[in-house]
């Protein structure tokens, strides 16, 4: 019998502060190693921390928008271990009172809805980065990164295969994102996930013995780890052996995990509260205060989409995926609606359109070069006649190399099509009678040759006739 994969998740999220969790250093990335440290983050003897408000406030906005409980009373405590990344020889963290708890979020998974409870959700410190490529026969220590704010949130073994376990770590990002309080950025390492995998036997309550997974910067590498530990995990339970309790490594280069060290168990940090820091208290006003801040949050945003702008499932979670996509989005349908006063029902779908397939398909750094407005003002355009959608393909292009307005490049260009009735019936009758066989097939009852004279009358107005005028006019003049 196929046993039953159990999947919890930790997930690390950096949080977007200016400063360190405990002290007044900056948390920017990329700066030169050890550049960005004081005598807190480092450890010195007789140092005092701070906790950082910000780093709260961000904890408990997060907290709120996964439905937890935030604790009135919560405490810091040191969890001590020895690594070359960790000066103080401990890490400040939250252990037995953490600040938020017994929270959930929903994932949707083949049309159907799973609920993912959140166990806790606690602040901390980050540790420094040992550094190791290119340097022949020794490490070094990078402490810049020490001292960062870190959210970590912790699920319920809730998930049952690495495709759950994926689908939450996109949603619990895309949620993190809306808040501003973590950029997701999985390789720079803002966001970390860390799975805890076991095998039961089917149908079994017992858990098995949980293996935790380590060095994963991606969502393909998390997939892909998940999936190679649980062929491990079957073969050697499949033989008659026994899952070692373990942290295991992620090799991407192999794709294979490997053991780093045996999994420890909490009384091994032999916690203790900080006695450095006092209970962090906080009042009901403050939780609403941060309540009244929420955003709107993707999956709430992706039901709006369907109704107000009438888009498919798919076209509407594909735009809110992304915070800036769907305020792009939106902003281009309201500048046409304004426009043309035509309604975001009307709009919406040749809108997401245009959002999803054409500026997509643009190159990423061209992206910013085009505004709302801009779009906007060319798909009016578009919808006037003035330019036909080959053109404004090519004009939308344009725009996203040179900043051009949509006006400027039809002007500059020659891009106006040809609406006017008595040009296109002078094209139109220079075609009927250049192909009389033509003619006289369609008058005959052979309806499909109507695209042949539409072609022909594109390719003589080198493609800038009004396509509608066009077929409006042939029908008429066809019918002789």
């Amino acid at each position: 019998m196929t046993p039953e994969v159990v999947i919890g998740l930790e997930v690390h999220a950096q949080l977007l502060t200016q400063s360190k969790m405990f002290c007044g250093c900056t948390t920017a990335f990329g700066a030169a190693p050890n550049t960005q440290t004081c005598p807190v983050c480092l450890g010195m003897p007789g140092v005092l921390p701070v906790i950082n408000r910000k780093a709260v406030e961000f904890a408990i906005r997060t907290g709120l928008a996964l439905h937890c409980t935030v604790a009135p009373q919560n405490r810091f405590a040191r969890k001590n271990y020895f690594y070359p990344d960790l000066p103080k020889g401990y890490q400040i963290s939250q252990y037995e009172l953490p600040i938020c708890e017994h929270g959930w979020l929903d994932i949707g998974q083949n049309g159907t809805a799973k609920r993912v409870r959140i166990r806790r959700a606690h602040l901390e410190e980050d540790a420094g980065k040992n550094l190791h490529e290119g340097i022949a026969g020794a490490s070094h220590v990078d402490l810049n990164r020490a001292g960062t704010p870190l959210l970590e949130i912790v699920t319920e073994p809730d998930l049952s295969s690495p495709e759950e376990a994926i689908l939450y770590l996109k949603s619990l990002r895309d949620i993190l994102v809306y808040l501003e309080v973590c950029d997701g950025n999985m390789e720079e390492g803002s966001l970390r996930c860390e799975p805890n995998l076991s095998l039961r036997p089917a149908g079994s309550k017992e858990l098995g013995t949980k293996v935790e997974l380590k060095n994963i910067n991606s969502f393909r590498f998390a997939k892909a780890a998940m999936e190679y530990e649980i062929k491990r995990q079957e073969k050697i339970l499949s033989e008659g052996g026994k899952i070692l309790q373990e942290t295991r490594l992620w090799n991407p280069d192999k794709g294979e995990t490997a053991p780093m060290r045996s999994k420890e168990e909490a009384h091994d940090y032999r916690y203790f509260p900080d006695p450095d820091l006092v209970p962090l208290r906080i009042s009901a006003e403050m939780v609403e205060e941060v309540r009244k801040t929420l955003p709107e949050l993707p999956e709430a945003m992706k039901h709006r989409f369907q109704e107000e702008y009438r888009l498919t499932e798919y076209d509407a979670g594909v735009l809110t995926a992304d915070k800036a996509l769907a305020k792009f989005f939106e902003e281009t349908v309201q500048a046409q609606a304004a426009a043309t006063g035509l309604s975001a029902k009307e709009l919406g779908k040749e809108t997401s359109n245009w959002v999803m397939v054409e500026l997509q398909g643009l190159p990423k750094d061209k992206h910013s070069t085009i505004t709302p407005q801009m779009l906007a003002d060319l798909l009016v355009r578009k919808r006037k006649g003035e330019v036909s959608g080959t053109s404004a393909k090519t004009i939308l292009v344009t725009m996203s190399t040179t900043a051009q307005s949509a006006a400027e490049i039809i002007k500059a260009k020659g891009l106006t099509q040809v609406s006017d009735e008595g040009a296109l019936e002078k094209i139109i009758d220079e075609v009927i009678a250049k192909n009389t066989q033509q003619v006289a097939q369609y008058r005959s009852g052979k309806e499909a040759v109507f695209g042949f004279f539409v072609g022909q009358v594109m390719k003589a107005s080198g493609g800038m006739a009004n396509p509608a005028k066009v077929n409006e006019l042939l029908k008429r003049k066809l019918v002789g």
